[in-house]
């Protein structure tokens, strides 16, 4: 099972990212997803959960900049962050919402003032 994310980068305050997570070995459809993210000397932290219904939620932190979307027909599940701040430095990471695969590379997403 491989769990792939991409799209993270270097990007100013202020500025914008789309991360996407896909896999070839298991079907997003029929679980909760999220995006987690690690920052460094910091414990990973679940930044947004979508239900297979399509309910979703945020953290505070994020609220009103991030947003969590899914595609059955693609099989992704995406992550939009808006107004990014130099603490949204982190790597980001998806997985089920009960943490049901093994940890992919995940995906740097480095914020500069």
């Amino acid at each position: 099972v491989q769990l792939q994310a991409s799209g993270g980068g270097w990007v100013q305050a202020g500025g914008s990212l789309r991360l996407a997570c896909t896999s070839s070995s298991v079907i997003f459809r029929p679980y909760a997803m999220a995006w987690y993210r690690q920052a460094p000397g910091k414990d990973r932290e679940r930044v947004a959960v979508i239900q297979s219904n399509n309910n979703r939620d945020v953290i505070e932190s994020v609220k009103g900049r991030f947003t969590i979307s899914r595609s059955g027909a693609s099989n992704t599940v995406y992550l939009q962050m808006n107004s990014l701040k130099p603490e949204d430095t982190a790597v980001y990471y998806c997985n089920s919402a009960l943490i049901a695969f093994p940890w992919g590379q995940g995906t740097q997403v480095t914020v500069s003032s």
